[in-house]
């Protein structure tokens, strides 16, 4: 099972020229259910402020609609177990407490690996990075 940060909706969404078509492709095995993923509530403010700032409110709604739907997907929500164990992280490794969400979820989903661009996940040992 794969756990999708946000960055990889948001480059679908905005169609970036290296990264869309590579994260487009990505979500269409999830779709198609070649692939398990998970990604946290907090996926759902990332990508609806970043497409409106960039495309508009419709675009905004489109995509979160989209992201809310997606089959093959499982939204986790976050909670006081989830961000005590992201106040560890931010201790441990440093990082911005958003970012301390999305690993503590991927953490305690147990995924295989955590899709993303942002290097600093790297620095997580329980974490098994994949980029696009």
């Amino acid at each position: 099972m794969l756990y999708l940060d946000a960055n990889i909706f948001i480059f679908a969404a905005l169609n970036t020229e290296n990264e869309g078509p590579k994260a487009v492709a990505l979500l269409d095995q999830i779709q198609s259910g070649e692939e398990k993923a998970v990604t946290s509530a907090l996926t759902f403010d990332e990508v609806f402020w970043e497409v409106k700032r960039n495309r508009g409110m419709e675009k905004a709604l489109e995509t979160a609609e989209a992201l809310l739907n997606f089959p093959n997907l499982e939204i986790i929500a976050a909670n006081k177990e989830l961000a005590l164990s992201a106040l560890r992280l931010i201790r441990e490794v440093h990082l911005a407490p958003r970012d301390a969400l999305h690993a503590s979820t991927a953490i305690a989903e147990k995924v295989d690996y955590v899709v993303t661009s942002d290097a600093h996940f790297g620095k997580i040992k329980e974490l098994k990075i994949k980029g696009l």
